[in-house]
């Protein structure tokens, strides 16, 4: 190797990372909208006991027809999953007067895959543990193929969800 190349390309080298251009900092702010979903996906339990916490969530998804996939106690986080049918009349019907004309069968949504994951953090006050669920789903079609995934953000759900956890975990406090 050439020596004498070496300081000229270091040289070069450091003028060119110095062109590197910044991140903005309006890039790294989170939108008004992801602070109301990131609101509607947490809650914040009088507790500081995180194992509790994460029993009575694992029960209550378990309930729900989520199987666990994941758990782990010591990051507090559990993930779960459940297939649910995705079939529409609409749609079916839609692509059986198209395969009429064409002659050519149109693949349909089939079944969608849920997920659930749940993470608990104990909050600087030492008095709460926050608790955070995120509902997603995946679509497939007849050919097995992905067609949609998306979050689910509907507030029934959340709500729904942290008033049964709320029971459970004062049921569980009570020994109940």
């Amino acid at each position: 190797m050439n020596y004498r190349l070496a300081p000229p390309l270091l040289l070069g080298l450091a003028v060119l990372s110095g062109c590197a251009s910044k991140i903005p900092k309006e890039a790294l702010a989170l939108s008004q909208e992801s602070l109301q979903v990131r609101q509607l996906e947490t809650r914040r339990f009088a507790t500081r006991d995180e194992a509790q916490l994460l029993s009575a969530s694992s029960a209550l998804l378990q309930d729900m027809g989520f199987t666990l996939e994941e758990v782990n106690a010591p990051l507090g986080i559990l993930v779960g999953q459940k297939t649910r049918d995705a079939r529409r009349a609409g749609q079916i019907a839609g692509a059986v007067l198209l395969a009429l004309i064409t002659r050519v069968p149109m693949p349909t949504d089939s079944y969608q895959i849920m997920r659930a994951s749940l993470v608990t953090r104990p909050q600087p006050n030492g008095k709460e543990t926050a608790v955070r669920i995120t509902f997603q789903r995946i679509v497939y079609d007849t050919q097995e193929r992905a067609t949609a995934a998306e979050p689910i953000l509907e507030p029934e759900i959340y709500q729904e969800f942290f008033a049964k956890l709320s029971k459970s975990v004062f049921l569980e406090a009570q020994q109940i």
